[in-house]
């Protein structure tokens, strides 16, 4: 049996070495995210208005002024205390969320995360509310309020989903809760690009993601897309392909808007104008910028917020990208 070389042996003892001091760091930068303090409040109007009276609604419009707009009478809400479809909603919300105890974790995992990279970020009141599945409004974030619509993440498979086209009933589970909360987060800190290349806006929606890498470290890749397990792995088989897609014809540095529609905005598969399309997941152009900044980041030592502010092509430049094969 041949011996391998010394510099072979160097090579993979500096790179366990790398691999250990890196994870060595990571773990650090856990626990001190761990024990940052923060006081996150959770208000379950969704219970509070299930279980009201009539003579209650005072009270709740005092306590939650902004879920009751002036225009409509108090009539209104009492009605509503009695209407079918609300009961039923509340009654199914009450079965899928008892407690929040799993999702309150959650949430405070991921406000921690984001005081530790934007310590002046204010963490926000959180409150928990039906909304007729406006599934679009499901996540409402302002500086000091959080709005969780509870009755849009109830498993794609519920039967309020039914009239709901698949691809977007997929996202109506609470595994992807945490990840939709760091998206309205992410679109307050990332700039949508004044550059109207492809390029452009694939690498903001791979910010987006990354900094879904950092905020939120223990869910899965799937997870923070916004995919099934089967989805992902199908991204990952063909990214080699899809690169080679968008290089050879181009497109990179196109401005022609229906490249959106093609492969960034959500859809139920990604429009290659191929045989495979049927197969693939949609969005695929956010999953290729998100590799293009994870390489990105491997290579350059840059602070989390001055990548928010690098351009696309920079980022592309000094990645040195290369698809996984």
């Amino acid at each position: 049996m041949k011996r391998l070389p010394k510099y072979f042996l160097f090579y993979i003892l500096c790179g366990s070495l790398f691999l250990t001091l890196g994870c060595e760091e990571t773990d650090k930068r856990e626990e001190e995210i761990t024990n940052i303090p923060i006081d996150l409040e959770v208000f379950r109007f969704d219970r509070e208005f299930a279980e009201a009276k009539p003579q209650d609604i005072p009270k709740l419009k005092s306590k939650y002024p902004y879920l009751f707009p002036a225009q409509f009478s108090d009539s209104i809400w009492v009605a509503k205390l009695t209407d079918t479809l609300q009961v039923e909603l509340s009654g199914e919300v009450g079965k899928a969320f008892g407690s929040f105890e799993q999702e309150a974790e959650d949430l405070e995992s991921l406000f921690k995360h984001i005081k530790y990279y934007f310590p002046n970020v204010v963490v926000p009141k959180v409150v928990t509310l039906t909304s007729d599945v406006r599934y679009n409004d499901r996540i409402i974030l302002t500086d000091t309020l959080l709005l969780i619509g509870l009755d849009n993440y109830l498993g794609k498979d519920h039967h309020f989903y039914g009239g709901i086209q698949r691809y977007i009933a997929e996202g109506l589970d609470k595994k992807f809760m945490a990840s939709d909360v760091a998206s309205a987060f992410a679109k307050k800190v990332l700039n949508y690009p004044r550059n109207r290349s492809f390029l452009s806006r694939m690498v903001y929606y791979g910010k987006e993601l990354y900094l879904k890498d950092r905020l939120l470290p223990s869910i899965t890749d799937a997870q923070k897309i916004g995919y099934s397990q089967e989805e992902m792995d199908w991204a990952k088989t063909n990214e080699e392909q899809m690169w080679k897609y968008f290089v050879e014809r181009e497109l990179l540095y196109s401005t022609d808007s229906q490249l959106d529609r093609k492969f960034l905005d959500p859809a139920p598969f990604s429009k290659f104008g191929l045989e495979l399309d049927n197969e693939s997941p949609g969005r695929l152009g956010r999953y290729m910028g998100w590799q293009i900044v994870r390489a990105f980041m491997e290579k350059n030592p840059v602070g989390l917020q001055q990548l928010l502010d690098m351009s696309a092509d920079e980022i592309l430049k000094k990645s040195n990208y290369k698809p996984r094969k």
